[in-house]
Order: structure tokens, then sequence, then C-alpha cells
């Protein structure tokens, strides 16, 4: 990919995690969703706010700060999660990693993917993860460029998943900020591929919210308290309005 026209690296850094299988071979009867969640972090308040409360979280439950957290884990507590099925001390974590996520300040930005319907809907139905990338590059775009950042590089960090889908996400990503966008436009963006134990605060934070989004479109009366804590958080029209700007549910 030629390099955009930048200048600088942009104050923000994206962090970007997934929920859900994105195969269409064999659909989860119970959980038929992908979504793609991206939480985007001003720098600074990401060293000087949400980096620490990370490790003040892991201090306070598992006296060190090398354990990642995995929603996975919370759910189905085993090993170093083992204390959770303490209720007491489950009840101290969970309103612990309810504030952190409270009061980080991020943005955040999701991608809702029904595959169901993708399948009924299309002859020939694109790639779940890939379009999950490209609604929200096309949306991390607009936020940047209200910011006045759209002239700087922005980083976006994803999970390594393995070999050949890494190199087929990296392309994706590639030919989505070369112009195959809903902009028809170059998008400054690099991609940074990490794997969790790099035990990274933002992709530790992504990793908790893209559960709660798709168990909310799967299930809006069902009640999810996580959903309500991140909801204020999403990307908004200026009139308020979350669907399309923070949040594209397809089809």
């Amino acid at each position: 990919m030629t390099e955009p026209n930048i200048t600088d690296f942009s104050d923000y850094v994206v962090f970007v995690d997934e929920s859900g299988d994105h195969g269409l071979a064999n659909i989860d009867p119970d959980y038929p969703m992908f979504v793609l969640a991206f939480c985007i972090f001003h720098k600074r308040e990401y060293i000087d706010i949400v980096c620490p409360a990370m490790q003040r979280l892991k201090f306070a439950h598992w006296g060190h700060d090398t354990v990642v957290l995995h929603e996975h884990d919370i759910r189905k507590p085993s090993g170093t999660y083992g204390f959770l099925f303490n209720p007491a001390r489950r009840h101290a974590f969970l309103a612990d990693m309810n504030a952190l996520v409270v009061d980080a300040p991020f943005t955040l930005i999701a991608s809702v993917v029904r595959k169901r319907d993708l399948k009924q809907v299309y002859a020939l139905p694109g790639n779940p993860y890939h379009l999950g990338l490209e609604f929200g590059l096309e949306r991390l775009y607009k936020f940047l460029e209200g910011k006045g950042q759209a002239d700087r590089l922005t980083h976006v960090v994803v999970e390594r998943r393995g070999r050949r889908e890494d190199a087929e996400l990296e392309l994706e990503f590639r030919r989505i900020c070369d112009g195959a966008n809903f902009m028809n436009r170059r998008l400054p963006f690099d991609i940074v591929m990490s794997s969790k134990e790099s035990n990274a605060s933002g992709m530790q934070l992504a990793d908790l919210v893209a559960r709660p989004i798709g168990i909310r479109a799967l299930r809006p009366t069902q009640a999810n308290r996580a959903y309500e804590i991140l909801e204020p958080k999403f990307r908004r029209s200026p009139k308020g309005e979350i669907q399309g700007w923070g949040l594209k549910s397809f089809p």
C-alpha cells in the first residue's frame, strides 16, 4: 500500500477485538452473530488513566499484573480465575471491573453482522470479519476527521489469529485503506498484529466489550448490564444517534 500523506502519528490509538466466529458454514444457533469492536483511545488518556487503572484492578484481585483479562474466562472461570467461584470475591471483582470500564475514556465503534440473515439475503455473502472491518474503518475515519486527525497516521491494533488468517486480514485491511471503502478514498491507518498475551490494556478492554454488544443485538429485551455500561461510549451523531454512527448492524 502507498503510504498516505501524513504529517505525524495521530493522537489516537485503536484496539479491535471480535466476538463470535466469522465462519458461515456451521453457524452457532445460540449465537449466530459476529461482532467487531473498535475501542478508540486518546493516547494521553490511555497512558495516564486507562493503563494505571487496569494495573490497579489486577494488583487488587490477583496480586500481580501479568494476568490477561479475557471475557470468556470471567464468564466461565478456571485456573487463575478460580477465585470468581467465591460469590463475595466475584461481586467485588465485577464491581471493580465495571467501574474501570465506566471510567475509561474511550469511544466505541462496533460492527454487528447477523450471519443467518447474511446467508439468506446474499447468494455470495462476504466474509463477516471483512465486512465488519470495512464498516468500522469507515466510521473510524469519520471520527478522526472530526478530531482534526485525518492527515495523521493512526495505528489499529488487532489480535493475531494464525498465519493464514493474519495474512488474509492484513490484505483486506490494506485493500480497504487503499480506497475500497464507501468513501472511495485512502485511509491513514496502519495495522498492528498483536497477541492478547502482549498484555495491552486496550486489547483487553476491546475483548470485554464485544460480546455484550452481540448479546444486545441478538436479544434486545434481555437484561444486559454490560451493554448499559457501554452504551454512553458509542460514537454518536450530532442528534445523539448511535445506529449508523457508532454501531453498524448488517444486514
